[in-house]
Protein backbone atom coordinates (compact mmCIF):
# COMPACT_ATOMS: atom_id res chain seq x y z
CA UNK A 1 0.00 0.00 0.00
CA UNK A 2 1.56 3.56 -0.95
CA UNK A 3 1.14 6.31 0.97
CA UNK A 4 1.09 9.61 0.43
CA UNK A 5 4.80 10.32 -0.18
CA UNK A 6 4.48 7.46 -3.35
CA UNK A 7 1.33 9.60 -4.66
CA UNK A 8 3.06 12.72 -4.43
CA UNK A 9 6.37 11.00 -6.22
CA UNK A 10 3.66 9.55 -8.78
CA UNK A 11 2.47 12.65 -9.79
CA UNK A 12 6.20 14.52 -9.86
CA UNK A 13 6.91 11.47 -12.64
CA UNK A 14 3.94 12.83 -14.71
CA UNK A 15 4.51 16.40 -14.80
CA UNK A 16 7.73 18.53 -16.27
CA UNK A 17 11.17 17.27 -15.34
CA UNK A 18 13.59 19.43 -13.51
CA UNK A 19 15.72 20.42 -16.94
CA UNK A 20 12.08 21.66 -18.21
CA UNK A 21 11.31 23.93 -15.21
CA UNK A 22 14.98 24.83 -15.61
CA UNK A 23 15.31 25.78 -19.39
CA UNK A 24 11.38 27.34 -18.89
CA UNK A 25 12.43 29.61 -16.84
CA UNK A 26 15.89 30.41 -18.92
CA UNK A 27 13.89 31.18 -21.28
CA UNK A 28 11.38 32.80 -19.92
CA UNK A 29 14.05 35.67 -18.50
CA UNK A 30 15.57 35.80 -21.87
CA UNK A 31 12.48 36.81 -23.69
CA UNK A 32 11.21 38.99 -21.02
CA UNK A 33 14.49 40.87 -21.52
CA UNK A 34 14.14 41.01 -25.06
CA UNK A 35 10.46 42.21 -25.00
CA UNK A 36 11.90 45.20 -22.63
CA UNK A 37 14.61 46.22 -24.87
CA UNK A 38 13.99 45.32 -28.25
CA UNK A 39 12.33 47.87 -31.18
CA UNK A 40 9.75 45.85 -33.04
CA UNK A 41 9.33 46.78 -37.09
CA UNK A 42 6.05 45.66 -36.48
CA UNK A 43 3.52 48.16 -36.24
CA UNK A 44 1.26 45.50 -34.10
CA UNK A 45 4.46 45.62 -31.67
CA UNK A 46 6.01 48.68 -31.75
CA UNK A 47 4.16 50.28 -28.58
CA UNK A 48 3.23 46.77 -26.82
CA UNK A 49 4.19 46.05 -23.36
CA UNK A 50 4.44 42.57 -23.45
CA UNK A 51 5.17 40.17 -20.47
CA UNK A 52 6.16 36.60 -20.31
CA UNK A 53 4.71 35.03 -17.14
CA UNK A 54 5.69 31.28 -17.94
CA UNK A 55 6.89 29.32 -20.69
CA UNK A 56 6.81 25.71 -20.68
CA UNK A 57 8.82 23.44 -22.34
CA UNK A 58 8.22 20.14 -24.51
CA UNK A 59 10.00 16.69 -23.36
CA UNK A 60 12.63 17.15 -25.86
CA UNK A 61 12.73 21.13 -25.22
CA UNK A 62 12.50 21.56 -29.04
CA UNK A 63 8.86 23.61 -28.37
CA UNK A 64 8.28 26.13 -26.06
CA UNK A 65 4.86 27.52 -25.04
CA UNK A 66 5.25 31.04 -23.88
CA UNK A 67 2.55 32.59 -21.69
CA UNK A 68 2.11 36.33 -22.45
CA UNK A 69 0.37 39.32 -20.83
CA UNK A 70 -0.39 42.61 -21.62
CA UNK A 71 0.81 45.44 -18.75
CA UNK A 72 -2.31 47.37 -17.79
CA UNK A 73 -4.94 45.44 -21.00
CA UNK A 74 -6.52 42.30 -21.27
CA UNK A 75 -5.91 42.79 -25.81
CA UNK A 76 -3.40 40.29 -25.73
CA UNK A 77 -5.01 37.85 -28.00
CA UNK A 78 -4.75 40.38 -30.84
CA UNK A 79 -0.99 40.46 -30.88
CA UNK A 80 -0.85 36.63 -30.97
CA UNK A 81 -0.44 37.01 -34.83
CA UNK A 82 2.40 39.79 -34.50
CA UNK A 83 4.30 37.44 -31.96
CA UNK A 84 3.85 34.54 -34.17
CA UNK A 85 5.12 37.00 -37.03
CA UNK A 86 8.04 38.18 -34.71
CA UNK A 87 8.77 34.08 -33.54
CA UNK A 88 11.86 33.38 -35.73
CA UNK A 89 13.63 36.74 -35.19
CA UNK A 90 12.97 36.02 -31.37
CA UNK A 91 14.52 32.80 -31.53
CA UNK A 92 17.83 34.05 -33.42
CA UNK A 93 17.99 36.89 -30.74
CA UNK A 94 17.57 34.12 -27.86
CA UNK A 95 20.08 32.17 -29.49
CA UNK A 96 23.53 34.14 -27.87
CA UNK A 97 21.92 34.05 -24.72
CA UNK A 98 20.46 30.34 -23.83
CA UNK A 99 23.02 27.34 -23.72
CA UNK A 100 21.39 24.97 -25.51
CA UNK A 101 22.30 22.74 -28.89
CA UNK A 102 19.36 23.76 -30.37
CA UNK A 103 16.79 27.41 -29.57
CA UNK A 104 12.98 25.71 -29.03
CA UNK A 105 10.31 27.18 -31.27
CA UNK A 106 8.37 29.70 -29.71
CA UNK A 107 5.02 29.43 -29.57
CA UNK A 108 2.74 31.97 -27.78
CA UNK A 109 -0.37 31.82 -26.08
CA UNK A 110 -2.16 34.23 -23.86
CA UNK A 111 -1.99 34.04 -20.19
CA UNK A 112 -5.23 34.25 -18.78
CA UNK A 113 -4.49 33.49 -14.69
CA UNK A 114 -5.33 36.10 -14.04
CA UNK A 115 -8.61 37.13 -15.30
CA UNK A 116 -9.56 33.90 -14.06
CA UNK A 117 -8.38 34.52 -10.36
CA UNK A 118 -9.90 38.17 -10.56
CA UNK A 119 -13.45 36.49 -12.07
CA UNK A 120 -13.36 33.77 -8.73
CA UNK A 121 -12.28 36.69 -6.55
CA UNK A 122 -15.87 38.44 -7.61
CA UNK A 123 -17.53 35.72 -7.14
CA UNK A 124 -16.45 35.31 -3.59
CA UNK A 125 -17.44 38.59 -2.78
CA UNK A 126 -20.90 38.41 -3.95
CA UNK A 127 -23.02 38.76 -1.08
CA UNK A 128 -24.72 35.75 -1.67
CA UNK A 129 -21.80 33.35 -1.23
CA UNK A 130 -20.24 35.72 1.56
CA UNK A 131 -23.28 34.72 3.31
CA UNK A 132 -22.84 31.16 2.80
CA UNK A 133 -19.04 31.46 3.45
CA UNK A 134 -19.96 33.06 6.80
CA UNK A 135 -22.17 30.37 8.30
Amino acid sequence: MAGPAGKLAGLAASGPSQRQLRVGEEVRRVLADLFARTEFRDPDLADARITVTEVRLSPDLKHATAFVARLGRSDVEALLPALNRVSPFLRSRMSGSLRLRVVPEIHFQPDTALDYAMEVDALLRRPDVARDLDE
